[in-house]
């Protein structure tokens, strides 16, 4: 029997940031201090996280690991995550868009918000058109 769990708390594991200062910023953990905390470091230049122990509970993980070795140093673990290519690889994502879009949405004005609900009743308006016409074209063939 399979286990139904993909992503493992693992030397280079790369997470996201769910709570705190640091939330929706990415990191790459580097050590587990207990089995409640793990020393992540982002690292700074890349991500803007600096080292630190943080609790599991405020870590999301990713689907990606970078190769590092435990306690990496900061100029191996910058040159790591910038040849690995993470955050453009977590952009891409369904997870990334996802949460790209979610912050698109926050961002959007009120005049913004006003041309999107002139769009979806213009767009509703079609759909329901053309619905009638296919049930109109349906009811003429019994």
């Amino acid at each position: 029997m399979s286990s139904p769990f993909r992503r493992f708390v693992q030397i280079g594991r790369v997470a996201l940031i769910n709570y705190g200062p640091d939330v929706g910023k990415l990191c790459v953990i580097i050590d587990v201090v207990d089995s409640n905390r793990a020393l992540i470091d982002g690292p700074e230049s890349v991500t803007g996280v600096k080292r630190q122990a943080i609790h599991f509970k405020r870590l999301s993980l990713t689907d990606h690991v970078v190769k590092v070795p435990r306690n990496a140093r900061q100029t191996l673990l910058t040159k790591a995550v910038t040849t690995a290519d993470v955050k453009t690889k977590f952009a891409n994502s369904a997870w990334g868009k996802k949460l790209a879009a979610k912050q698109a949405r926050a961002n959007t004005s009120d005049f913004d918000r006003f041309k999107i609900t002139v769009l979806k009743k213009r767009r509703n308006h079609l759909v329901a058109a053309e619905t009638r016409k296919l049930v109109k074209a349906a009811n003429k063939k019994k």
